[in-house]
């Protein structure tokens, strides 16, 4: 998955950039609304991690503005405002989540992962399953049969995007996005690493179909 983080203070964002890419996200972070506009015009995220006190605009009006420009990407808020008032003026902004300064990091990549799942029926399990396969998204550990998987990162960020999208059809250019962090979609890099997934899956593996011409998909085996 794909995270932009947007906090002016250098020493916590890159703190969180630091854990984060630790937990298998690809992660880029701004300072404030005006660069975090910008990348949104060239790619896509999977969540946004918004601080609410920042200089010039603050994160609700930032939120408020990505909305009121088609920005439909999850938004988690984080803030030390604590009252109720302040949580339904962030809800009310278009926000999607709001945690509270300060906050362990575990109930924030939990909340990211919940985000990234709202609206499909494994949101309420860290574990994502098709087939023989199982990924947990909280330990990092794929398992085929019950047999763990030895993954590195980036194929691990496949999987999961994969399962996250299961029978939906993923294109290159999702691919080159949320899991290689580039825009070549026309990378063999790509086709590598998907054949990496299928060797490391072993016969689960034909459930990672190809859709010539279009990408890929997780379906299972017709008949």
């Amino acid at each position: 998955m794909r995270l932009l983080i947007i906090d002016d203070d250098p020493a916590m964002r890159e703190a969180l950039e630091r854990g984060l890419r630790e937990e298998m996200f690809l992660v880029e972070g701004v300072r404030d609304g005006a660069a975090a506009e910008e990348r949104l015009r060239h790619t896509v995220y999977d969540v946004i991690v918004l601080d609410v006190v920042l200089p010039g605009q603050d994160g609700f009006t930032i939120c408020r503005r990505l909305r009121s420009r088609g920005t439909d990407t999850p938004i988690l808020l984080l803030t030390g405002r604590v009252a109720p008032a302040d949580r339904v003026h962030g809800l009310n902004a278009g926000g999607d989540d709001y945690l509270a300064k300060p906050f362990v990091f575990d109930e924030l990549v939990a909340r990211i992962r919940a985000l990234s799942r709202r609206g499909r029926t494994r949101q309420l399990s860290t574990e994502l399953a098709y087939g023989d396969v199982r990924l947990d998204q909280r330990d990092h550990v794929a398992r085929v049969n019950g047999a763990v998987v030895t993954m590195t990162a980036t194929e691990f960020r496949l999987l999961e995007y994969l399962m996250l999208r299961a029978e939906a059809l993923v294109t290159r250019e999702e691919l080159a996005q949320h899991v290689f962090g580039s825009g070549d979609s026309e990378s063999n890099v790509i086709n590598v690493y998907i054949g990496n997934l299928r060797r490391k899956l072993g016969p689960a593996g034909v459930i990672v179909r190809t859709i010539r011409s279009a990408g890929y998909a997780l379906r299972a085996e017709v008949g």
